[in-house]
């Protein structure tokens, strides 16, 4: 793994899991029910962790699944003897007593897992929050339950992501490099994901009611270290990104949300975006995620990263050397640019520490403002 980003806040993190147990019944398995892990960072003060073990990055069942799955090259005895399996984080690190933060809820893509974000989720809880990875069985490579259940990854997902599987490719293609205006790619989009994306529409759904179920335990249960005043904020990457735009979209909890180079799956059509929201986007990808831009009453920021490939957006830049997979753009700089972003979008929405987010253009990030609609 190459050098990790380092939290930035003042706060050190503590982490732990939980688990959703029984949600409901498992479409994709019938007769079995659908449980959902997540895992919790949290701020802590920097003297509560003095002394303590820093906790496991992955473990030996995860390794091998994102190189069965993802293809990263990760061996996993060879970082965990290198003593670089680990996250800047501590487990079950003391939460601090009547500390309350705003929370973060985050989903992870399509054929990901849970902690595939988790530089992002961990510097955002230096900063003070409490965030939330929720992991979706079937949908990722592989998910692990605190009771040690292991799912993983679906073969019908990835066999099933276009129907019929080369058309829906060859459409998505065309798109890339079709010209128009934001509402004419928007339309394209929307033509091809009801054309060939139904199975991939249906786990939008799936993936939202796991994002509830983990929300509805957060309040229940872990009310003592959330402050929820002004809301719940929201993010995610790839399809988990899309899952934060219908969310903000639809539930009025979600107050503010932020997708990171997610097509736009999901019944939009109609619909008015109520909530600031930033779509951050790489080139190959952007022209798929328009329908971000439009039909909206409060601020969109739209934040075009250059030299960025769609899997850079998550830890795997740490891990992968293709620039074919992840860009060219060093992947310190790419979390630099991803965290400001964020950290601009929530302090301003879900914190309410200022009046509007700082977000400028850079070399590296092309961020446009969209001022609401007139509907």
């Amino acid at each position: 793994m190459t050098d990790r980003p380092h939290p930035t806040g003042e706060y050190a993190v503590g982490t732990f899991t939980f688990t959703v147990y029984n949600d409901r019944e498992e479409v994709l398995v019938p007769g079995t029910m659908r449980s959902v892990p997540a895992r919790v960072y949290y701020p802590v003060s920097r003297s509560s962790v003095e002394g303590m073990t820093m906790a496991k990055y992955m473990t030996k069942e995860m390794a091998q699944a994102l190189r069965k799955y993802m293809h990263a090259p990760v061996n996993y005895e060879k970082i965990d003897a290198a003593g670089d399996n680990y996250s800047e984080c501590y487990e079950n690190a003391p939460v601090p007593d009547g500390m309350r933060f705003p929370l973060i809820i985050f989903n992870h893509g399509l054929a990901s897992f849970r902690e595939a974000n988790s530089f992002l989720c961990i510097d955002l809880a230096s900063h003070g929050y409490v965030v939330i990875a929720a992991g979706h069985p079937h949908d990722a490579v592989l998910t692990e339950a605190d009771d040690g259940t292991k799912t993983e990854l679906n073969k019908m997902i990835t066999k099933r992501q276009y129907e019929p599987f080369l058309p829906g490719v060859f459409s998505v293609l065309k798109l890339t490099y079709s010209k128009g205006t934001d509402r004419e790619l928007a339309d394209r989009f929307d033509a091809i994901q009801n054309k060939y994306c139904r199975f991939i529409q249906s786990r939008i759904d799936e993936c939202i009611k796991d994002t509830l179920a983990v929300t509805e335990y957060a309040k229940r249960e872990l009310s003592g270290m959330l402050d929820l005043t002004n809301g719940i904020g929201i993010a995610g990457h790839s399809l988990g990104g899309a899952v934060a735009y219908m969310l903000c979209l639809e539930n009025d909890e979600f107050v503010c949300g932020a997708n990171m180079d997610g097509a736009l799956f999901g019944n939009t059509r109609g619909k008015i975006m109520r909530k600031p929201f930033a779509q951050l986007s790489c080139k190959t990808n952007h022209k798929a995620e328009t329908r971000a831009y439009l039909d909206h009453t409060e601020v969109v920021y739209g934040a075009l990263f250059r030299k960025m490939q769609h899997v850079g957006f998550s830890d795997l830049k740490h891990m992968i050397p293709l620039k074919a997979v992840v860009g060219s753009l060093d992947a310190g700089t790419a979390h630099e640019n991803v965290l400001r972003i964020h950290l601009e979008l929530f302090d301003t929405y879900l914190k309410r520490i200022k009046d509007t987010p700082d977000l400028k253009s850079n070399d590296d990030v092309t961020v446009t403002e969209y001022q609401p609609d007139s509907l």
